[in-house]
């Protein structure tokens, strides 16, 4: 049975349940820097280290115990995990997911127990465009964002674009991402051409077969929502037969392989980060703190799920100390009712709640053109455009594919 407080037994712990890919092709570009981050966010609030405005130790006078576990396995697997977490592990919260498949699958079993439970990456719209909780949060934007950013990031850059392909996973996220992508762009350009749209299986590894289909569609640019291990072998493959050199690869992911792979990737792909993180976050005190903390500890430079693993533990502290904390440890129903519809400072950005009932987060997005230093060698970003986020996600009154289709009414866009 699920305590109904906002802690565990013993009220001075706050015990965290942190779910990230651990293992398989996702664990290296993804699981582990976002683990990392939520290890390093732990050990700081407990310390007391994280700066203003969260500088009070723990979360709401508790020291925090993060328990990690792998999502590799699949989603039957996630939602046993998820319920031993609560029932045997005596998890109060629960954070983390990757995989848009993961998300879809626990936000209902996390709504059955009423477990608090912050998703803070996986992309799918239909969280919360498909469904109502009360018990689940998002507190990256979804794949919308990511879709649209890019479809305007080519329109802005290469005005004379005549036409276009894609490739991406064939689940929920490939498929979500697709199709608010060539959207946009239909609506951005209306005589665009559409060449071919390759969907693989998740985790194929092998992509001769779609990478010769792209080089004869002679497409002029490319969009592509792989990530992890797929985007890697992806890149690698469709590089060495010189798909880049005849298309532009807009790879909404590809910031996660910028730092560790520089020496291998050419110049001139168009990268993303599913937000303003990494090397698109804004320079501020928290992002100097958090780059330079991560870097010093891990040994390299922290990429978008790191980035999007803090926003998520920041986002549960800022819900608990904005809670009523007048008669001791808030219930669990007063974090949930300060946490909808928040708004917060991350790290290098500002979070809103603004969608989903206010369970739903909304940030601006940017995307930049990979490259190497001239005097360094060392990777770098150039030709920057960065989109606000009332540019690049609905309003709360509409869902994303109607937005879209209807010519993305009142965005806000400088």
């Amino acid at each position: 049975m699920v305590t109904p407080s906002a802690y565990a037994d013993d009220a001075t712990v706050l015990r965290l349940g942190i779910v990230s890919f651990l293992s398989g092709p996702a664990a290296g570009p993804f699981g582990v820097p976002a683990a990392n981050a939520a290890k390093m966010m732990v050990d700081a609030l407990n310390a007391g280290h994280v700066p203003s405005p969260y500088e009070a130790r723990g979360i709401a006078g508790a020291q925090v115990e993060a328990i990690m576990v792998d999502e590799a396995g699949g989603v039957t697997k996630q939602v046993i995990e998820f319920r031993n977490m609560i029932q045997r592990r005596g998890v109060d919260v629960v954070i983390g997911y990757i995989s848009s498949g993961s998300c879809l699958g626990i936000a209902p079993v996390a709504e059955e127990m009423k477990v608090l439970t912050v998703f803070h990456t996986c992309g799918t719209p239909r969280i919360f465009e498909e469904g109502n909780y009360r018990y689940v949060f998002r507190t990256a934007s979804h794949s919308a964002m990511d879709g649209i950013g890019a479809a305007r990031y080519l329109i802005d850059r290469f005005p004379d674009l005549q036409t276009y392909a894609g490739i991406n996973q064939n689940y929920a996220w490939g498929h979500d991402s697709w199709r608010d992508f060539e959207g946009a762009l239909r609506i951005l350009k209306p005589d665009l051409q559409f060449k071919t749209h390759q969907l693989p299986k998740l985790f194929a590894g092998q992509y001769n077969a779609e990478i010769s289909a792209l080089l004869v569609s002679r497409s002029e640019a490319i969009h592509s929502s792989l990530f992890g291990g797929d985007l890697e072998a992806f890149t690698f493959q469709a590089t060495a037969r010189g798909l880049h050199k005849t298309a532009k690869l807009i790879l909404t992911t590809g910031e996660t392989m910028m730092f560790q792979l520089a020496a291998q990737l050419p110049d001139g792909l168009i990268l993303g980060a599913r937000g303003p993180y990494g090397v698109f976050a804004a320079d501020t005190p928290i992002n100097k703190w958090f780059r330079h903390e991560f870097e010093e500890r891990f040994g390299a430079p922290p990429t978008y799920p790191a980035y999007m693993m803090g926003q998520a533990i920041l986002g549960l502290k800022s819900a608990y100390e904005t809670a009523d904390l007048a008669n001791g440890p808030p219930d669990i129903e007063s974090v949930v009712d300060s946490f909808s519809f928040l708004e917060y400072t991350a790290i290098g950005t500002t979070v809103k709640m603004a969608l989903g009932n206010g369970h739903q987060a909304i940030t601006g997005i940017s995307y930049g053109v990979f490259g190497h230093s001239e005097d360094t060698g060392a990777p770098i970003i150039t030709d920057v455009i960065s989109y606000s986020a009332n540019c690049v996600n609905p309003p709360a009154t509409t869902n994303t594919e109607d937005w879209i289709s209807q010519g993305m009414p009142g965005a806000e866009c400088e």
